[in-house]
């Protein structure tokens, strides 16, 4: 958990509930430690390691009527950029036409993160001010954000301005795994498939051959 997670993460209705069930010691000296502590936390090489890896994740932005709203976004792995100790950006791809997560961050910036690793059971959450950024506004950085090897249609780029984050524990998290996980233990088997399936047809073949 990083210094500042527990003054956003913990408000007083949370803090109550924490007291009830005897954990308000133990994330008392977390509030206390980032109260003391101003400014923003700083991304380390293992949360900016973690995100260049993924190939999705689930952001929670604010509606003007106080709804949270969640939306998943996906890419190829690598296409979350941390663009500095601070920052982290992506190129955001055309979806339904709806636009609820780019509206909610023009009216309220405030964004949270969950980022998860399901063949690792592992899970960053992160807090941090949204803002959008247009092709006409910084072309460059688009293009920087842009996969060449993905023909999705990309229509700006979303910067997040992290505040806070923390380390989520492993609990529950199901273990799944994408195709490319599976890849190298797949491989094998397939290549073993292949050379059976040859020598079936082989002996297949000295079988209907009658001057054998």
């Amino acid at each position: 958990m990083s210094k500042h997670y527990a003054s956003i993460a913990f408000t007083d209705d949370v803090q109550a509930v924490q007291s009830e069930h005897g954990s308000d010691t133990f994330y008392g000296r977390k509030l206390a430690a980032g109260k003391s502590s101003p400014g923003r936390d700083p991304l380390t090489e293992d949360e900016k390691d973690y995100l260049s890896e993924r190939d999705g994740f689930y952001l929670a932005s604010v509606s003007e009527t106080g709804w949270p709203y969640v939306q998943f976004r996906g890419g190829n792995p690598g296409f979350i950029h941390v663009l500095d100790d601070h920052t982290i950006g992506w190129a955001d791809f055309r979806g339904n036409l709806q636009y609820i997560s780019t509206g909610n961050v023009t009216g309220d910036d405030r964004v949270a993160i969950i980022a998860l690793d399901y063949a690792h059971q592992r899970r960053l959450k992160i807090f941090g001010h949204a803002r959008i950024v247009t092709a006409d506004e910084d072309p460059a950085l688009l293009k920087s954000l842009t996969d060449d090897t993905d023909d999705s249609v990309v229509e700006r780029a979303v910067l997040v301005d992290v505040e806070a984050y923390d380390w989520n524990c492993q609990q529950h998290i199901t273990p799944r795994f994408s195709a490319a996980e599976l890849e190298p233990a797949l491989a094998p088997l397939r290549a073993k498939l292949a050379a059976l399936q040859a020598e079936n047809d082989q002996l297949r073949a000295q079988l209907d051959d009658p001057e054998r």
